[in-house]
C-alpha cells in the first residue's frame, strides 16, 4: 500500500513535495485539517478533497495533470513566426530588450521581452553571453542634486558603421540623475569639442559645481611641477567650475556605463535613420538624448537645482570658453598666429600707445574664428597670410583622425623656395 502511494515522487516538484508531507501528516492523523489548510494557504474543503485523492491514488494524486500539455495562452506558431521573421530581416544584430522595444513601438508586439528572448534563443538569433567575474569596487553614493557633479568622456567607435569614418561621441552626464546634458559627434576627442561642450551646457544648464574627466592631457597636465593650467581647466576655473580628475575608469561609471548602452542603441537607431555623416547624426542627436533619458534617467534625491546662473553674455562665454594665446604687439602693431599676421587696424594716434602690449587671442571652438582682446575690450585686426602650419603632434585620441585624413588625402612633397640654400641640393629630386 506504501509503495501505491509513493507512486509518482520522481515527477513531483518541489511546491508538490510540500503539499505531500502536509497531506500525509494529515492522513495519518498527525496534523489538524485547519493547520493544513493554513500551512497551504487553501480552504479546509480543498485539504479534505486531497487526503481523500492520496488514500485512494497516492502520491501521484497531488502531481498536477496540466503538466506538459500546452497552455491555454499560449501564443501561437504563426504570431511566433511573424515577430521573428521581423526580427531576422530587421534587428539581426539587436538584443532581446532592444528589439522587443522596436518591436513594440512600430510593429505591434504585446509581449515581453523575455518571451523575446526565448524565441530568439530557440532561432538561433541570440545567445546568453558568459558571466565573468568582475572586480569589485567601493561603490559611491550619486549626488544628492542635479548640478553638483557633471561627468564628461568621450568615446571613438564606429557610430555610423561603415557609412562614414569613425567618429567620436563627446557626452556630459550629470552624477544625480545619468541623464544626458549635452551630446555631439566629432571627428576627434580634442580641446575644442570640450570647449564647445562647456559653452553649449552653461548657455542651457547653468554653472555646474564640478566637472569630473579622465586624466587625458585636455584636462590637466602630467607634470605636478607645472604650474600652467590647459585651455579647458583654465576654462573651467575662470567660470568658477572645479576640475576634477578620476583615477580609474570605474570612478566615473556613470559615463562609462552611458557609453555601453549607446554604442549597442544608437548605432543601430543612427541606421535607421538613415544617417551617413556627422551633420546628419547631430540633427537625430538631441531626439534620442531625450528618448534616453526618459528611459534611462533617475530621480534625484533632492528637488532644488545646484546650477549658479552665469552672469556674463553670450559673446564673453564664447571667449572664455576659447582656446586663448598671449601675444605681445610689435611696433607695427601686429603679431603672429598660426601661420598669420595679425594687424589691429587703428589710426596712429590712438594705436601708439598699443606697441608692446599684451593682447590676448580666443580662438572660438565652433568656427576657429579669432578674436583678438586687450584689457577685455575687442580689437580691429586685418589678417595677411604667411604659410600653412601642418599639426605635428597628436596623442591616442587624436592619431586615428590623422591617419584617416592621410588615407584620403597622401601628404604633398615639401619644396622650398626658389632663394632657398636646400634647393639646389634637393634639385635632382625634385619634379
Amino acid at each position: 500500500m506504501q509503495g501505491a502511494r509513493d507512486d509518482g515522487l520522481l515527477t513531483m516538484s518541489a511546491r508538490e513535495r510540500e503539499r505531500l508531507v502536509v497531506v500525509r501528516a494529515v492522513g495519518e492523523g498527525r496534523l489538524r485539517q485547519g493547520a493544513a489548510a493554513e500551512r497551504l494557504g487553501i480552504s479546509v474543503r480543498q485539504v479534505k478533497r486531497l487526503v481523500r485523492a492520496w488514500r485512494s491514488e497516492g502520491a501521484k494524486a497531488l502531481v498536477s495533470r496540466r503538466r506538459g500539455q500546452a497552455s491555454a495562452r499560449r501564443i501561437d506558431d504563426a504570431t511566433r513566426q511573424h515577430f521573428i521573421d521581423l526580427v531576422r530581416q530587421r534587428y539581426a544584430d539587436f538584443g532581446p530588450t532592444l528589439a522587443a522595444e522596436h518591436l513594440s513601438q512600430h510593429h505591434g508586439y504585446m509581449f515581453s521581452r523575455e518571451t523575446l528572448r526565448g524565441w530568439m534563443i530557440e532561432a538561433g538569433l541570440w545567445h546568453d553571453k558568459p558571466v565573468r567575474r568582475k572586480r569589485v569596487f567601493q561603490l559611491r553614493q550619486r549626488c544628492a542634486a542635479i548640478g553638483e557633479l557633471v561627468q564628461i568622456d568621450g568615446s571613438l567607435h564606429a557610430w555610423l558603421e561603415e557609412r562614414a569614418p569613425r567618429c567620436t561621441m563627446i557626452i556630459f552626464v550629470d552624477d544625480a540623475s545619468s541623464a544626458l546634458s549635452y551630446v555631439r559627434l566629432e571627428t576627434a576627442e580634442t580641446t575644442r569639442a570640450y570647449m564647445l561642450g562647456l559653452r553649449c551646457y552653461v548657455q542651457k544648464f547653468g554653472l555646474p559645481m564640478a566637472l569630473y574627466s579622465d586624466r587625458h592631457s585636455i584636462f590637466g597636465k602630467h607634470d605636478p611641477e607645472d604650474p600652467d593650467p590647459t585651455q579647458f581647466e583654465r576654462a573651467a576655473r575662470q567660470l568658477g567650475i572645479e576640475p576634477i580628475q578620476a583615477l580609474t575608469p570605474q570612478a566615473k561609471g556613470r559615463v562609462e556605463r552611458a557609453f555601453q548602452t549607446l554604442q549597442d542603441r544608437w548605432v543601430k537607431a543612427l541606421r535607421l535613420a538613415g544617417c551617413c555623416s556627422l551633420e546628419q547624426a547631430n540633427e537625430v542627436l538631441p531626439r534620442l538624448a531625450e528618448q534616453y533619458n526618459r528611459r534611462f534617467a533617475k530621480t534625484p534625491r533632492q528637488s532644488r537645482d545646484a546650477h549658479r546662473t552665469y552672469g556674463g553674455s553670450a559673446e564673453q562665454l564664447g571667449w572664455g570658453c576659447a582656446e586663448q594665446y598671449v601675444r605681445t604687439l610689435s611696433k607695427s602693431l601686429s603679431c603672429q598666429f598660426r601661420g598669420r599676421l595679425l594687424q589691429v587696424q587703428t589710426g596712429l594716434s590712438e594705436g601708439y600707445h598699443l606697441r608692446g602690449a599684451k593682447v590676448l587671442l580666443c580662438e572660438d571652438a565652433s568656427d576657429m574664428a579669432v578674436t583678438m582682446l586687450h584689457q577685455g575690450k575687442p580689437l580691429a585686426f586685418k589678417v595677411f597670410e604667411r604659410h600653412d602650419l601642418a599639426e605635428r603632434h597628436a596623442d591616442d585620441k587624436t592619431l586615428e583622425t590623422r591617419l584617416e585624413q592621410l588615407r584620403r588625402r597622401p601628404p604633398k612633397p615639401y619644396i622650398p623656395s626658389a632663394s632657398h640654400p636646400w634647393r639646389k641640393a634637393l634639385k635632382p629630386q625634385l619634379v
